[in-house]
This record gives C-alpha cells, sequence and structure tokens, in this order.
C-alpha cells in the first residue's frame, strides 16, 4: 500500500474513534450535577427542604411515596429506593401529577434525602 493510502486509513481510523467515544460519552446515563441549572437546582432544595418537613413528622416513607406533586409549577419530588426496586415503580408510589401528565419534571429523593436523580 502506499503512503497516501496507509495515512488515509489512519487518519480515518482516529476519526471514528473519537466520534464513537463521543456517542458513548453523550448517551450515558447522567446524574444531578449542582450548578448546572439554576431550575433543577431549585427544585432539588426544595424537594430536600420538603423531605426534611416530612420527615419530621413521622410519616413512614420506607415504600419511596410521592412526596409532593407541587414541589413547583411543572414538577413533582419522589421518593424511591437506591438502588431502584419493584415498589418504586408501583402507581401508588409514584406521584400522580407526573403519571397523569400534568407535571413534566420530578425530582427523585433517596430514603435518606439524597438526591439520586433530576428531570
Amino acid at each position: 500500500m502506499s503512503f497516501r493510502i496507509k495515512l488515509f486509513l489512519f487518519i480515518f481510523s482516529i476519526i471514528l474513534l473519537i466520534t464513537l467515544v463521543i456517542l458513548w460519552i453523550n448517551t450515558e446515563k447522567k446524574s444531578y450535577q449542582p450548578g448546572i441549572s439554576t431550575e433543577f437546582d431549585q427544585a432539588a432544595n426544595q424537594a430536600q427542604f420538603i423531605y426534611r418537613e416530612t420527615k419530621k413528622t413521622g410519616i413512614d416513607l420506607k415504600n419511596g411515596p410521592c412526596l409532593t406533586n407541587a414541589l413547583m409549577p411543572g414538577w413533582v419530588a419522589d421518593l424511591v429506593h437506591n438502588p431502584r426496586t419493584k415498589v418504586d415503580d408501583l402507581p401508588e408510589n409514584q406521584c400522580s401529577a407526573y403519571l397523569q401528565g400534568n407535571a413534566k419534571h420530578f425530582v427523585e429523593l433517596d430514603l435518606e434525602g439524597n438526591v439520586v436523580r433530576v428531570h
């Protein structure tokens, strides 16, 4: 093979590899990172506040119930196990506003009040 063909194949291989790495990185499931979105930060902080206030009342949270259907306009807060269990997927343990489409975003907190996911 000539030098030009080898050089072309080498450069093409590098471009292909970089493209695949970028695609892989962009399809990874991202976890919540503070400071990226003020709306997400506000929702996460409000959900943790409501969690602390609810915890003080002594309500049983071990099944991961919906914390609130009215976190912020268009937002709900849900408690989940981390890692998730089947009980987290039961409709009675999910926020009805989200299930019915009245809310488009949610904050998931684990049973200790830590942010699991903001979407």
